[in-house]
């Protein structure tokens, strides 16, 4: 896994409320204190500023907006895996453990 999701992963897991982290000092911590709905919402409001700036970005060219909201997304994507205590290196593994197989077949073998 790359560092910086590792660093980033053991930082939101130490801002957990049961780890010390103090709602009132940090954004994250003020996530988790607000519970699962506060998480998806920002999870939501994230997508839909991702979706938004690809769209500008085919208007206009500039994609420093796509990448600035992309990487808003992967991080309050990582805080709702810390809040279900999952980790990054579970999607690395579970993206690993697609490669190869066809989006249809693969989506068809879900249960």
């Amino acid at each position: 896994m790359s560092d910086t999701l590792q660093r980033l992963a053991g930082v939101i897991e130490s801002r957990k409320p049961a780890n010390g982290g103090d709602p009132e000092k940090s954004y994250v911590a003020r996530l988790f204190s607000k519970g699962d709905d506060a998480i998806l919402k920002k999870i939501g409001e994230e997508a839909t500023e991702t979706v938004m700036a690809a769209k500008d970005a085919r208007v206009d060219g500039k994609t420093d907006k796509v990448l600035y909201e992309c990487a808003d997304l992967w991080f309050h994507s990582m805080v709702l895996l810390a809040q279900f205590n999952l980790t990054p290196q579970q999607v690395l593994d579970e993206l690993a453990r697609r490669e190869g197989i066809s989006g249809i077949e693969e989506k068809a073998g879900r249960k």
